[in-house]
């Protein structure tokens, strides 16, 4: 087996802030960069489609790799964290374009994958396949509700920060429960993290869980209040939403 396809990082030890994550981090605020200012000529359904289906084969062989390498576990190659739960919802608004995985999905990716980018929970570096495959699946959870806000005008609304939160809430306790069983530490109910995280300046457990909470529903409005639906007068008073028709 090839050593970039390996289980062992012994040649591919991934630091943080080394060449390799400047690189990713540089790859993903071009890429955002470019949805933006191409956005009126990049809409494609046959991009869409074959975004998720690569998704699918990269997620696939991922745990085919972990099962081959004796690797994968229970207690962590569950598709239970909350990366892995966007990338379904990635995987859905593909597909399907509906805005209830857009409203979820758009918190969680500008949130929870932004962070998981900056802070990477990574053992192999370039050009092994985990970094590909890592830094890949992230990159698309975090683009492909930039490209449905800007190339198709979808907005979040106050109630999509309801939704979210309704939907994270009813998650909690079924995570909790299966941490418990399989002695795992999905979405870091558990315990914090091994490596450094945002986490670190939350707490002790379990109080950074309520931290965790209060810091994302205040990071929630925040990214609400960027990207909500704009709201103009005109002289005569009239309000109008600028809808993806006239403001792109």
């Amino acid at each position: 087996m090839p050593k970039w396809l390996g289980g062992t990082n012994k040649e591919y030890f991934f630091e943080m802030y080394s060449v390799s994550h400047f690189t990713m981090i540089a790859i993903l605020i071009l890429g955002a960069a470019g949805i933006y200012f191409f956005r009126n000529k990049i809409k494609c359904r046959t991009a869409e489609v074959g975004t998720a289906i690569s998704l699918m084969v990269f997620e696939i062989t991922y745990h085919i790799w972990m099962l081959i390498n004796g690797i994968w576990e229970i207690s962590s190659a569950l598709p239970l964290e909350l990366c892995n739960i966007s990338l379904i919802l990635t995987g859905l608004l593909l597909l399907t374009r509906k805005k209830v995985f857009y409203e979820i999905l758009l918190f969680t990716a500008l949130l929870g994958a932004t962070q998981a980018l900056i802070t990477p929970i990574l053992h192999y570096d370039f050009p092994h396949f985990r970094f590909f495959h890592f830094f890949y699946t992230h990159l698309m959870i975090i683009w492909v509700p930039l490209y449905f806000t800007w190339v198709y005008g979808y907005r979040p609304t106050i109630w999509s920060v309801v939704k979210l939160f309704v939907f994270l809430n009813m998650l909690m306790p079924f995570i909790m429960l299966i941490n418990k069983l399989v002695h795992g530490n999905y979405m870091f109910l558990s315990h914090k993290p091994a490596t450094a995280s945002l986490l670190d300046i939350l707490g002790p457990y379990p109080w950074y869980i309520l931290s965790m909470e209060g810091l994302l529903f205040s990071l929630n409005l925040l990214v609400w209040l960027i990207f909500k639906e704009k709201v103009v007068k005109t002289s005569h008073g009239v309000r109008h939403h600028i809808n993806k028709r006239t403001f792109y």
